[in-house]
């Protein structure tokens, strides 16, 4: 990435970015290191949505399915990036984000489950993965505590993990040492036009003058009132319920991010055990449910059932901002000055340093960077042309 601090100029007028999730406020720590006044705006408090419901995995290999092939450069050099991306957070912030390196471990209980696995190991050691197949025995030497009997088993080595939430905690306190105004429970709800190009957002009867707005709103981005409507990303919540449960920290059930039918299971160094998450196109309903915290639990006691003796320390329901091909969408519309970065599906933590990164670099230079370039809100509407970013 170029030197952004040498390109930016100070005088300019801010950028507004809307919503305050781990892509927004990473792309506000982006444009503030180099320079740029940048004012965040959350109808919340920022970093609590769908990036405070996640898991925080960075599974580029264990996660790659059939029909992903477009999104998995994207995915790999998220996941490359993260390290360095978590190491200069701290530096920033203060805070430690959980970045672990073990690896994540995808078992299959039973043979049939054997029959699905090897299918989808021998389609992603295609994709160039780095990925080993294990028997059972061996997966239970990396863990002791899973079902005996365990047919097979995927080690993807190479796929990290951080903890979401330090991550906004961390996000947001690098965005204030660096002179990122944040506004919390503040709805936008107007876009300022001057002849077609933005000015600036409306918040009730506050005007927050802008040279370039990013949409980076989450799951609530297609459903936005005050977006032109050649501007609205097609991107719908899909809701997903989840649980922790609580290890002993000294000595753990697992080590490893594990992957098994249904189910995925994330330790934490403080003994947590996030168990997620079901996939419901429920709208924006927020209620857990007996049937998905049963579906969670029977789906984690297959692989790993002595999770039956620990306590539940938490639920909840967060929202993935799901786009209609599951991509993310960045970059330009038709309207000029007003950037996209939503639409990540399960993806926004992953992806965040290759999206700050990103839509800073195209604000500041007016460049749109080969990676992100073939996921732009143009895609689905071949005859919309999206408009030049702004460039200062």
């Amino acid at each position: 990435m170029p030197d952004l601090k040498a390109i930016s100029r100070s005088t300019t007028p801010p950028v507004a970015i809307v919503g305050g999730g781990v892509c927004g406020l990473g792309i506000a720590w982006r444009l503030a290191q180099a320079g740029r006044a940048v004012e965040v705006l959350d109808k919340g408090e920022v970093g609590r949505g769908a990036t405070w419901a996640a898991a925080g995995m960075l599974a580029a290999g264990a996660e790659t399915e059939p029909g992903e092939q477009a999104l998995l450069a994207l995915t790999l050099e998220g996941r490359r990036q993260w390290p360095a991306f978590a190491r200069e957070l701290e530096a920033a912030s203060g805070i430690a984000v959980g970045d672990r390196d073990e690896g994540t471990l995808t078992v299959a209980p039973t043979r049939d489950d054997a029959e699905q696995l090897r299918f989808t190991y021998e389609f992603q050691r295609g994709l160039g993965l780095d990925l080993a197949w294990l028997s059972g025995a061996e997966a239970h030497r990396l863990e002791p505590h899973l079902r005996p009997g365990i047919a097979g088993a995927v080690l993807s080595a190479a796929d990290h993990q951080v903890d979401n939430r330090q991550v906004a905690l961390a996000l947001k306190e690098a965005c204030l040492r660096a002179g990122v105004r944040i506004h919390e429970r503040c709805s936008v709800t107007g876009l300022d036009l001057e002849a077609g190009r933005v000015r600036g957002l409306w918040s009730g009867e506050t005007r927050h003058a802008a040279d370039c707005v990013v949409m980076a709103a989450g799951a609530w981005s297609g459903g936005l009132s005050w977006l032109p409507a050649q501007a609205r990303p097609p991107v719908r919540p899909v809701k997903g319920q989840m649980l922790t449960l609580a290890m002993d920290p000294v000595s753990p059930l697992l080590r490893h991010v594990l992957w098994a039918p249904k189910i995925y299971l994330v330790p934490r160094d403080d003994g947590r055990l996030l168990v997620g998450a079901t996939g419901e196109e429920k709208g924006c309903d927020e209620r857990m449910t007996a049937g998905g915290v049963y579906e969670l639990l029977d789906a984690a006691w297959r692989p790993l059932p002595a999770i039956e003796e620990l306590p539940i320390l938490e639920t909840w329901v967060g929202f993935r901002p799901t786009s209609r091909d599951d991509a993310p969408i960045l970059g330009e519309t038709p309207v000029e000055g007003l950037l996209v970065a939503t639409g990540h599906h399960r993806n926004g933590i992953l992806l965040a340093p290759v999206t700050a990164d990103a839509i800073a670099q195209l604000i500041l230079t007016g460049e749109t960077t080969e990676a992100v370039r073939p996921f732009g809100l143009a895609r689905f509407d071949r005859d919309r042309k999206p408009r030049a970013a702004v460039a200062s």
